[in-house]
C-alpha cells in the first residue's frame, strides 16, 4: 500500500484549532474511531494496515490529535480536557450520538478520560497499551528532571528532524522485526515526515499530553483508581514484547473495569504496526460481538 489508508480526508475546525479526518468504510455501518499514539505517530502511520480491515465491515473515523499529521498548527497545550472536547465535536459534526473508540498508547489513554467522563457515549472500547494509568513509572523523578530542562524536546524534535537515521534507528528498535517488518519503509517515510513538520511547527518531540501526565514522584494522570466506574465493554490489548506498559497495571485495569485482557505475540508497543492482521483481527471481533 503506497496511497492513504483511508478513503478520504476532510479538514475540521474542533475545539479551536485544525483536525484532519479520515474516513473509510459504508456510511451505514458502524461507526469506529481510531485513536492513534504520541511522538512521531499519525492515523496514517498507526491505522496503516488496521484501518483497511475493520472498514471491510464498520464506518472509520480516525483523527490526527492535535500537532500531528494535518492537525497543525495548534497553539495552545493539547490537554486531556481539550482532546475530549474534540472527541465531543467531532461527534457531534458526525450527527453521532454513540461509537465505538479503538486507541493505543496516548490514544488509549486520552479514550479512557473520555468514556469515563462521558457515560453512555462509547459502545465499545479497545485499549492497546495504553498511557494514563499507573501512579509511578521507571525513574520517575530522573524522568521528570529531564523533559522539564528547557529547550531539550524542541532540540530533540530538531535532532530527528535533521537525521533521517535517527528516525530509522529509533522506529527499528521499536518494532519486533525491526527494519524487516512488513512496511517498514512506509513506516519510516511517515514517521520522517512527522518529525520534519513537528520541527518545521516548532513543536517539543514529546507530547504535551505526555508532559502533563508526568509528576515528580507520581504520574498526575492516573486513570486506574476509577476504572471501576468505566461502565463500558473494553478490550485492553499489550504487546508480549511492550516494554512500556506495565503487565500488573493491564492486569489490575482489566480487572477493575470488568474488561477482557488479550496478549498480542510478537508484539511490542506499536502492535498495529508489528502485528496488524491480529490486531485487527481480535478488535473486529471484539466489536462484533453482543
Amino acid at each position: 500500500m503506497t496511497g492513504s489508508a483511508f478513503a478520504g480526508s476532510t479538514a475540521l475546525t474542533l475545539a479551536g484549532g485544525p483536525i484532519q479526518l479520515h474516513v473509510s468504510g459504508e456510511p451505514g455501518a458502524p461507526p469506529a474511531l481510531l485513536l492513534h499514539g504520541a511522538m512521531l505517530d499519525s492515523a496514517e502511520l498507526s491505522w496503516r494496515f488496521v484501518a483497511p480491515e475493520l472498514a471491510k465491515e464498520h464506518r472509520v473515523y480516525a483523527i490526527d490529535l492535535p500537532k500531528h499529521g494535518g492537525s497543525r498548527p495548534w497553539q495552545q497545550p493539547i490537554t486531556q480536557k481539550l482532546c475530549e472536547q474534540l472527541i465531543s465535536e467531532l461527534l457531534d459534526y458526525l450527527g453521532l450520538q454513540r461509537i465505538a473508540i479503538v486507541g493505543t498508547s496516548m490514544g488509549a489513554g486520552v479514550s479512557i478520560g473520555y468514556a469515563l467522563n462521558n457515560p453512555g457515549t462509547v459502545t465499545r472500547l479497545v485499549l492497546a497499551a495504553p498511557g494514563g494509568i499507573g501512579a509511578r513509572r521507571r525513574a520517575q523523578l530522573g524522568t521528570w528532571l529531564v523533559i522539564n530542562i528547557p529547550f531539550v524536546l524542541t532540540t530533540a524534535a530538531g535532532y530527528f528532524a535533521r537525521k533521517p537515521g535517527a528516525v530509522r534507528r529509533s522506529l527499528s528498535a521499536a518494532l519486533t522485526a525491526g527494519a524487516d517488518t512488513p512496511g517498514f519503509d512506509t513506516f519510516l517515510r511517515l514517521a520522517t515526515a512527522e518529525a520534519s513538520a513537528k520541527y518545521r511547527h516548532r513543536e517539543r518531540v514529546l507530547d504535551d499530553w505526555q508532559l502533563g501526565a508526568y509528576g515528580p514522584c507520581r504520574m498526575r494522570l492516573d486513570f486506574l483508581p476509577r476504572m471501576g466506574d468505566l461502565d463500558v465493554p473494553t478490550l485492553w490489548l499489550v504487546g508480549q514484547n511492550d516494554e512500556l506498559v506495565g503487565a500488573g497495571e493491564m492486569q489490575a485495569a482489566a480487572a477493575a473495569s470488568g474488561g477482557r485482557l488479550e496478549t498480542i505475540p510478537d508484539a511490542g508497543h506499536m502492535a498495529t504496526l508489528d502485528q496488524p492482521q491480529y490486531f485487527a483481527a481480535l478488535v473486529g471481533e471484539f466489536l462484533h460481538d453482543p
